[in-house]
């Protein structure tokens, strides 16, 4: 079964399930009087709704590419991940307003033991519905799916206190059902922001994945003739399609004919092993092991050394004839100033070697190798 049909077939179960439990929990909760089982069905409802829209992002996620989204739409999914972040969030703020109402305004619940035994089973239903559609996610790399469990999971924990808070009203006759809501209203608002913050940051843009990013790396130095590989890329277009390039290291009098089968064999077994496309492939020269290109990248290496924040240098290269140096230089993020550092070592190798052209780059720390 493939990815699509996956993440229809568990949208649906979330539906039935969130629907059937917002009915019986709604009636429990009017007939009791709990604001609190009241606010749950409410929650369940909210939770159908997550699920119909995933559903929906699935379907136009998969859509095929065209002239303006030449890379398919696949993006559509972390956008439809932040809807359901904002619906969960506006649940939990109408939770709160009610929830303070009833402080304000307090009524006494009616609890019988059919109405705590519906909450109950309902407690196992969401751990089990959660667990599931939670562990799907993560099995087809779906952030929606992913926010749905983890909102099932949570809504367990909320009825489970509505049983705490029942059990407390029955043996000591203290009603928390109004501050139990407040409580689990600020839960489920926390839980919001969490997933809006995590949603929006898929849309931004985050971090290769290191697993994803040494698994390519060690694939393409399986090619004999590759001895560096660096400055891999990716940008991602939904969780199903990651595009990139990568710059990789050859014998300074490597042929063209060989490399164009090089670079294609380097893409095919990329994609085929870990479903990456390779859009571009750039060569670092290999430097000629000589005296002075060796005294060269020797001292670079020792300025380099008197600065922490300088992750990795790749991509040297000397020019006699031209008199150019070349390298890149791959800074951390946590340096409080990259551009200075970069700029002083910059100078210093300048001051070594006068009269040549200093030509350096400075990269950001995007990939874990």
């Amino acid at each position: 079964m493939n990815r699509e049909k996956v993440i229809i077939r568990t949208g649906i179960i979330g539906i039935l399930a969130n629907v059937f439990l917002a009915g019986f929990k709604a009636a429990v909760g009017f007939f009791s009087g709990s604001i609190a089982i009241t606010l749950d069905a409410v929650n369940n409802l909210s939770d159908a709704l997550s699920s119909i829209i995933t559903i929906i992002s699935t379907k136009l996620a998969g859509k095929t590419p065209d002239k303006k989204h030449p890379y398919g739409h696949g993006r559509v999914e972390y956008l439809s991940a932040a809807i359901i972040s904002v619906i969960v969030l506006y649940a939990g703020i109408t939770s709160l307003v009610e929830s303070i109402k009833k402080i304000i305004n307090p009524e006494t619940p009616d609890y019988t033991p059919v109405a705590l035994i519906i909450v109950a089973v309902a407690v196992v239903v969401k751990i089990v519905l959660g667990l599931y559609v939670r562990a799907t996610g993560e099995r087809v790399n779906s952030d929606s799916l992913i926010a749905s469990g983890k909102d099932a999971l949570l809504d367990a924990v909320i009825s489970a206190s509505t049983l705490v808070a029942a059990g407390i009203f029955l043996i000591w006759g203290i009603s928390l059902e109004a501050w139990l809501a407040a409580i689990i209203s600020l839960v489920i608002i926390k839980s919001g922001i969490d997933m809006l913050r995590e949603s929006i940051s898929s849309i931004i843009g985050e971090r290769i994945d290191s697993e994803v990013s040494r698994k390519i790396r060690k694939i393409i130095l399986q090619f004999p003739e590759v001895s560096g590989v660096y400055d891999l890329i990716l940008h991602n277009y939904g969780p199903e399609n990651l595009v990139g390039s990568v710059h990789i290291e050859l014998p300074g009098d490597y042929p063209v004919k060989k490399l164009d089968k090089l670079e294609r064999g380097i893409v095919d077994k990329v994609y085929t092993e870990t479903g990456v496309a390779l859009t571009g492939i750039s060569v670092y020269a290999k430097v000629a092991d000589n005296d002075f290109s060796n005294q060269v990248f020797s001292d670079l290496r020792e300025i380099i050394s008197q600065h922490e924040h300088v992750l990795q240098l790749h991509g040297f290269a000397v020019d006699e004839e031209e008199k150019q140096i070349r390298f890149d230089l791959v800074m951390d993020f946590d340096a409080k100033d990259r551009v200075e550092i970069f700029q002083d070592i910059v100078a210093k190798i300048g001051e070594k070697y006068p009269g040549y052209n200093i030509c350096p780059v400075l990269d950001a720390d995007v990939t874990d190798f």
